[in-house]
């Protein structure tokens, strides 16, 4: 089997579940998880729109793909996610006994596969197997273009209120200087 090409097919899969996000404002976040060549489940970021701590893509493909499978473990499952796992998200891939994680983009921050701690080499029960970085460009891409789009939005909004306090003020002086 050529792990690459189909690792790159299903992470464009990942990919296209975290534009599902994008579209809602929420970080571009993507999951899909696969059992021998077919995609059981998906899931996309929904923190904000659930308005959940937990609503983290790897977390909603996790409990689908549990239900398409009628148990806890997700045994000969691949996890793809577009952004390197949490430490949430690590535990609760190796509560579900997943065998594989495939992530494209690394996080700095919070990643738990590498990145800030890889919680797959500690001494629990399971060690799935790790694939970091693929498709990393496109998967980091979407993320930057996310968090721009964000601070620009941020930027654009301070900009109308400080012309409608402007304007207020304005509008406040104009009205004293009428009475007086």
């Amino acid at each position: 089997m050529d792990f690459y090409s189909t690792d790159q097919q299903f992470m464009s899969l990942a990919l296209e579940e975290a534009k599902k996000a994008y579209a809602l404002g929420e970080v571009p976040v993507g999951a899909v998880i696969v059992q021998r060549g077919r995609v059981i489940s998906s899931g996309y970021n929904l923190r904000e729109t659930g308005k959940k701590a937990t609503a983290h893509a790897e977390l909603l493909a996790i409990e689908r793909a549990c239900e398409a499978l009628g148990g806890w473990r997700l045994p000969e499952c691949t996890l793809y996610v577009t952004l390197e796992p949490c430490p949430m998200c690590a535990g609760a891939i190796i509560n579900a006994r997943i065998d594989r994680v495939v992530f494209g983009a690394y996080d700095s921050k919070a990643g738990s596969c590498g990145s800030v701690v890889n919680l797959f080499e500690m001494e629990y029960n399971h060690k799935p197997q790790l694939e970091a970085g693929v498709l990393e460009e496109e998967c980091a891409e979407l993320l930057k273009s996310f968090f721009k789009d964000l601070r620009e939005r941020a930027q654009k909004r301070k900009e109308e209120a400080k012309t409608l306090l402007g304007e207020s003020a304005e509008e406040g002086r104009c009205g004293a200087t009428a009475q007086a």
